[in-house]
């Protein structure tokens, strides 16, 4: 589904990404962790060419998302994106801020895409905010539509970048719950995220990254109870405490 290989990038002199060569497969639920300035965020972005890369390959469905015929609207449009900062439209209501991407992109008819916009915003609890406008949400509701508005496009495979670290602690639980819906359901995920808990009830597998590498990988059982490296085990005590 994704493959990195050999992946190197730099800003200016710093090395963000060094040799990252990792998989994941079709349905897989990846988490990657590490302190921050790791790379694990550059990392993610680098799937969808929000940060190009300098050397080596990123494979997604077999296809170098480099090569010569890549469309990067099309690249983008099969792979859905949840931000921190959630990226709504503001001066949309929720139900058209879903109905955009397939409007534009997809040039679906209007109704059908009225009709796929209120199953997501079902699928995340939300139907009954379909006419309001983001600045009437809480974080934890911007953040459910923001992951609905991605899964529009019916991308193969979600990203998440640290998607509850901007919010308030009693509204990280309703976007978990949400993610926890999708994984369960068979979508491919890779989510850089600080919830630990998350990562040994969800994921298949987890990355451990530091200085731009990926140091560690392993499922969430052997990863939390015996860290193979010094400096996993160093940053897990640390958010143990």
């Amino acid at each position: 589904m994704i493959r990195f290989s050999q992946v190197q990038k730099w800003y200016g002199d710093y090395q963000a990404l060094a040799d990252v060569t990792e998989q994941v497969t079709q349905g897989e639920v990846v988490v990657v962790c590490g302190p921050s300035g790791s790379g694990k965020s550059t990392l993610i972005r680098t799937v969808n060419r929000l940060e190009p890369i300098q050397k080596g390959v990123i494979e997604v469905n077999g296809q170098d998302i480099y090569g010569p015929k890549v469309h990067l609207d099309q690249l983008r449009s099969h792979i859905g994106f949840v931000f921190q900062q959630f990226n709504l439209f503001p001066h949309l209501s929720v139900l058209e801020n879903l109905m955009l991407a397939p409007l534009q992109l997809k040039r679906a008819r209007r109704p059908e895409a009225r009709d796929r916009a209120m199953q997501l915003l079902e699928r995340v609890g939300l139907a009954h905010k379909a006419d309001a406008y983001p600045a009437q949400l809480s974080g934890g509701q911007q953040q459910r539509v923001a992951i609905a508005r991605a899964l529009a496009m019916n991308p193969p495979v979600m990203l998440f970048d640290e998607p509850t670290s901007a919010l308030d602690p009693e509204m990280v639980g309703e976007v978990l719950q949400v993610m926890k819906g999708l994984a369960k359901d068979g979508m491919t995920m890779v989510c850089v995220t600080h919830e630990m808990g998350f990562a040994r009830e969800v994921a298949d597998r987890v990355w451990f990254m530091d200085a731009g590498r990926i140091v560690e990988t392993g499922t969430p059982e052997g990863f939390f109870s015996r860290p193979g490296t010094a400096r996993a085990q160093k940053f897990l005590a640390e958010i143990r405490h």
